[in-house]
C-alpha cells in the first residue's frame, strides 16, 4: 500500500481536532455483546473507512477516505481494493484540504456511487460499474462544498448528497447530469467557528422522506419528499446527539442507529426521542463514521480520525429487546 502524504496526514488531524472541539460528550455506556472486529485497516496508508454499503451476501463495500479508495470486505475480513479515485494535483477541499472519498450507495445491479471531494472540478458523484471499469464522474458538485453522505432512491431514479459545508442536500439523476439544490436551510448548516464546520453529514431515504444528520448541531432531520419529488416540510426528530455522523434504520419503523464519531458510540434513537447505547469503544469502536444493518447484523466502520488507533470494521448482533441504560430524551 502507498503511504499517504504529509498533507493527507495533516488533514486527518485537522478533521479530528475540529470534530473533537465541537462535540459534547454523551453519558452512559453499556457495551453490546457478540461484537467482533471483522477487519483491521492501515491508518498510515489512508485506509480510514468513512462509509459503507452492503452486498447481498453480507459483505461490505467501504470508502477509504484519505486513500481515495473503494474497498470490498468479506464477512471473514478479506479486503480487496475495487478502485482508486484519480489523484488531484492541487486539492483544496474545504476543512481537510486533501482529496477524499466519502459517501457510498449501491444499486441493485451492483453499481456503486461515491462522493468525491477535492476542492476542484473533480468534486462530485462518481460511478463504479459492476464490470470493474474505471470509476467515472457522473455529476459535478461545487468545488467549495464537501459532499459527504450519499443515498440512492432507485424508485425515483435519484441520488441525494449531503453537503457538509454548504448546508445543502443535492439531488442528482441516477444516470448522471446536472445537480439540483434540493434542500437548504439553517437545520442543514454547520455552526460557525469554533465548531467543526460540518453541518449536513449522513443521509438516508426512508419512509417517504430524506433523513439527514447534522454533526455540529447534533440533530437528525426528516424532510418529506413531495409527490413531485420536491422537498417538503422538514422536522427535527432528534436533538442533543453530540457529533453524529452517519446512521441507519434497523427496521421499517423510525428507530435509528447512529454513529457518534467523537464519543466512540453507536446509539439507538427511538421515535419518542429516548436513546440507549449499543456499542462503545470497549467493543472496538474507534471514531465510528457510519452504520449499516442487514437483518440483525450491524456493521460499523471506524476511521480512527482522532484516536489514531485501529481503523476497523466491526460486526455485531442486534438483539430484539436489548437491555440498555436510557440516556434520556
Amino acid at each position: 500500500m502507498p503511504r499517504p502524504s504529509r498533507t493527507a496526514g495533516a488533514a486527518t488531524a485537522a478533521l479530528a481536532l475540529s470534530l473533537l472541539a465541537a462535540a459534547p460528550a454523551v453519558s452512559g455506556e453499556s457495551p453490546a455483546p457478540s461484537a467482533r472486529i471483522v477487519a483491521h485497516f492501515d491508518l498510515a496508508a489512508g485506509q480510514t473507512p468513512e462509509n459503507i454499503a452492503l452486498e447481498p451476501d453480507g459483505s461490505a463495500d467501504l470508502t477509504f477516505a484519505f486513500a481515495r479508495q473503494i474497498a470490498h470486505v468479506t464477512r471473514h475480513g478479506n479486503t480487496r481494493i475495487l478502485a482508486t479515485l484519480p489523484a488531484v494535483a492541487e486539492p483544496n477541499t474545504p476543512i481537510v484540504q486533501s482529496a477524499i472519498v466519502l459517501g457510498i450507495a449501491r444499486a441493485h445491479d451492483g453499481t456503486l456511487y461515491v462522493n468525491y471531494a477535492t476542492g476542484t472540478a473533480e468534486t462530485g458523484v462518481w460511478r463504479l460499474a459492476p464490470d470493474g471499469s474505471a470509476p467515472r464522474q457522473i455529476a459535478r458538485l461545487p468545488a467549495d462544498g464537501l459532499p459527504n453522505g450519499l443515498a440512492l432512491d432507485e424508485h425515483r431514479g435519484v441520488l441525494y448528497a449531503a453537503d457538509s459545508v454548504r448546508g445543502t442536500v443535492w439531488r442528482i439523476p441516477q444516470s448522471g447530469g446536472e445537480p439540483e439544490a434540493w434542500a437548504t436551510g439553517t437545520a442543514l448548516d454547520p455552526l460557525p467557528a469554533p465548531a467543526s464546520g460540518f453541518g449536513a453529514n449522513g443521509i438516508k431515504v426512508h419512509g417517504g422522506a430524506v433523513w439527514v444528520s447534522n454533526t455540529d448541531r447534533g440533530t437528525l432531520l426528516r424532510i418529506t419528499v413531495n409527490r413531485d419529488g420536491s422537498a417538503g416540510a422538514g422536522r427535527i426528530v432528534a436533538r442533543d446527539l453530540g457529533a453524529v455522523d452517519d446512521f441507519a434504520f434497523p427496521g421499517r419503523g423510525d428507530t435509528v442507529l447512529a454513529a457518534l464519531i467523537q464519543d466512540n458510540k453507536v446509539v439507538r434513537v427511538r421515535p419518542d426521542g429516548s436513546r440507549s447505547v449499543l456499542l462503545t469503544q470497549d467493543d472496538g469502536l474507534s471514531n465510528p463514521t457510519s452504520v449499516a444493518v442487514r437483518d440483525r447484523s450491524v456493521y460499523v466502520p471506524s476511521a480512527a480520525y482522532f484516536t489514531g488507533q485501529d481503523p476497523n470494521l466491526l460486526l455485531a448482533r442486534l438483539h430484539a429487546q436489548p437491555h440498555r441504560r436510557p440516556e434520556g430524551r
